[in-house]
């Protein structure tokens, strides 16, 4: 086991291990240390200061879950806009669930919307789950306020999977879209664009939202497709 292994092992809580092995069927329950989001980020914040957590983003693929999440973490903190990139797309391909994937989220991309979106349309073609899901998450952080495009929808719309973690983050997009830009998005399920799966899916997360009105909600559940 390496130094760096030991002190996130130093950090675990089996009870929390076994409470959030079971939101990630995609990870095996060994590769999970257990050791809860807050206290990772602060050690992420003490560690970036060091040498060692320099040569440890060259380290890939990582063990242990929570080295994935240390990974991202680090990867938030990057300064330079190119070198963030860089590492966050050669990091998406050893990304294996979820939530690694939607917790990370570099500050420097805020500063690069133009040229991020460029990155996105890439990513968002993609073979790969994760990188889809990526791109799909940060065209929802980004792009749906004052940076709003409808062409963004069309991006989205145009993903064609049958994986689960790709499907559900389509729904959650549009689900924000329509707590958002809902004159637009509403159209999209006016319209049929999704497939059935993910336009009721969207529908279901939408009406839970506490952002959409009583009014619209009751609009919403007479588009779900029976």
């Amino acid at each position: 086991m390496t130094e760096l292994q030991k002190k996130l092992f130093e950090m675990q809580d089996l009870e929390y291990r076994d409470f959030h092995s079971r939101l990630m069927p995609t990870v095996d329950k060994e590769r999970i240390i257990g050791i809860r989001t807050p206290e990772l980020r602060k050690f992420a914040k003490a560690y970036a200061k060091t040498e060692e957590s320099k040569e440890f983003l060259d380290e890939l693929p990582h063990k242990f879950y929570e080295e994935n999440n240390l990974h991202a973490f680090l990867l938030e903190g990057i300064k330079d806009y190119e070198e963030a990139v860089r590492r966050v797309e050669i990091f998406l391909t050893y990304v294996d669930n979820w939530a690694t994937c939607d917790m990370m989220s570099p500050k420097v991309f805020k500063k690069h919307l133009p040229e991020l979106m460029k990155r996105i349309k890439v990513w968002i073609k993609s073979d790969e789950t994760y990188k889809v899901r990526f791109a799909i998450g940060m065209l929802m952080k980004y792009y749906l306020d004052e940076e709003f495009d409808v062409e963004y929808f069309h991006l989205v719309e145009a993903v064609r999977s049958d994986e689960y973690y790709i499907k559900m983050m389509v729904a959650w997009y549009f689900a924000t879209a329509l707590a958002k830009q809902y004159d637009e998005a509403v159209r999209v399920l006016q319209e049929r664009r999704l497939d059935v799966w993910t336009h009721n899916k969207t529908i279901q997360k939408a009406v839970e939202s506490y952002r959409i009105t009583a009014e619209q909600k009751t609009y919403l559940k007479e588009l779900k497709i029976r």
